[in-house]
């Protein structure tokens, strides 16, 4: 197997890539698993609706049982009802869904082979973003990649680095320990900081 590199936009020479964390065949099953998991799990899970019990009134019968010509009715607050209740409606409920550790472990790392493979993946030095300026980001990007969305992956205490990235269009900045299958998924573009790639080929932020 060629050895793995990842273009470094901070320049020097190329970062070489752990072949077992970003060399990995594709899975889109496990990956299609895993993603539809964690979207899942972002739902709030709130939306809720009153069954006939619990909408408030109708407790007396609008006509009586006989004698109408109508329809018996035992209360203004049944489904077929203006106002009444509904059946079967939404109630408040969690949509997480349990995924097994190393399943979601090995289908990050597919994820990020596939941008190894397609050449998408470029690392950056934060220690060389000193101040948080947005155009910063914008020469570091130039002559590499136009194509958005871009996802940059950071570790914990980069914040020049974040507030350089973060108000770009269509860009999305996560923390090692936030990054989920998902975000490589939607991302065309990846850049991961050279700090969260050590902690991703160290297996600290499985």
């Amino acid at each position: 197997m060629a050895a793995l590199s990842a273009k470094s936009l901070s320049g020097g020479a190329a970062a070489k890539l752990d072949a077992e964390i970003f060399g990995l065949e594709r899975n889109d099953a496990l990956v299609h698993q895993v993603v539809t998991a964690e979207l899942a799990a972002r739902r709030q899970g709130s939306s809720s609706t009153k069954t006939r019990g619990l909408v408030a009134g109708g407790r007396a019968k609008p006509w009586r049982q006989k004698g109408t010509g109508r329809a018996r009715q035992g209360t203004t607050r049944a489904p077929q009802w203006t106002g009444g209740g509904v059946v079967f409606g939404p109630h408040p409920r969690s949509y997480t869904g349990k995924v097994n550790r190393k399943a979601r472990v090995k289908a990050l790392r597919i994820a990020l082979s596939a941008h190894a493979a397609a050449g998408s993946l470029a690392t950056v030095d934060a220690a060389k973003v000193d101040e948080p300026k947005t155009a910063r980001a914008v020469e570091l990007l130039a002559g590499w990649r136009t194509e958005r969305p871009l996802v940059v992956v950071v570790q914990r205490g980069e914040d020049a680095l974040v507030r350089s990235f973060r108000n770009l269009e269509r860009t999305h900045v996560v923390e090692t320990g936030e990054l989920e299958v998902a975000d490589l998924v939607w991302a065309r573009s990846l850049i991961v900081s050279k700090a969260a790639l050590a902690l991703l080929e160290g297996g600290d932020a499985e």
